[in-house]
């Protein structure tokens, strides 16, 4: 008995450009798959891209410190700010603001304004005295990771306003009442005692450490 075999069909070359098209198909198809995020991010038309274009940072001078920074106080408010209108109820125009400043106060003693006779020393140096101003306080430095708006409500033309603006979250004036209320807080409490208390504490140390067995530390305001 004779075994015929049937030759397989031909490949033409139309049929050879299907199956290249379809492999190539399958690769984009995966690359995708696998991209996942990475590709949607480099595709996507309305991702945003942040570049940062500033100039260098220009040093514009140097200034030489005689003081010692004696104390810090941390402090932190909330600043309750309502703007209304005279005619108009609140729902059409007037806003309230509750903005939340958190930052520290440093104080010091500024030995640059001790007198001429500020330091005094016995003839066998053994006691010292030395006349200090009372400490002073620095201004208010707001952290701006800490300070932020709690809350606002706003009329329907403040919400106008602010889309048409040009600045419409502008937050100077919170800023500027918040470093406001801390300072008084600051000037009301303890914390230029604190700072005398330190300095006077580092001077007899130091000046102990180097031989005097008396050291006499007196403020302005002291006899």
């Amino acid at each position: 008995m004779t075994t015929s075999h049937t030759a397989p069909p031909a490949v033409t070359p139309r049929r050879r450009r299907r199956w290249r098209y379809l492999a190539g198909f399958l690769v984009v198809a995966v690359l995708l798959v696998v991209g996942g995020r990475l590709a949607w991010t480099w595709l996507n038309p309305l991702g945003e891209q942040t570049i940062d274009r500033s100039q260098p940072v220009l040093l514009q001078s140097i200034k030489d410190l005689s003081r010692f920074e004696a104390a810090t106080g941390n402090f932190q408010v909330v600043v309750d700010l309502e703007k209304d209108a005279r005619f108009l109820p609140d729902a059409v125009k007037g806003t309230r603001t509750l903005f939340v400043g958190a930052g520290n106060v440093d104080a010091y003693v500024d030995f640059s304004a001790m007198g001429a006779n500020g330091v005094t020393v016995n003839k066998d140096r053994t006691e010292a005295t030395i006349r200090l101003p009372r400490a002073q306080l620095e201004k208010p430095n707001l952290d701006n990771r800490r300070s932020y708006v709690f809350a606002q409500q706003r009329g329907l033309l403040d919400r106008v306003q602010g889309f048409l603006s040009s600045s419409p979250n502008d937050q100077r004036e919170l800023y500027v009442l918040a470093e406001t209320k801390i300072a008084e807080a600051a000037s009301s409490s303890d914390l230029r005692a604190r700072a005398d208390a330190n300095t006077k504490a580092m001077l007899e140390g130091m000046l102990k450490s180097l031989g005097f067995t008396k050291v006499t530390v007196k403020f302005a305001d002291q006899p």
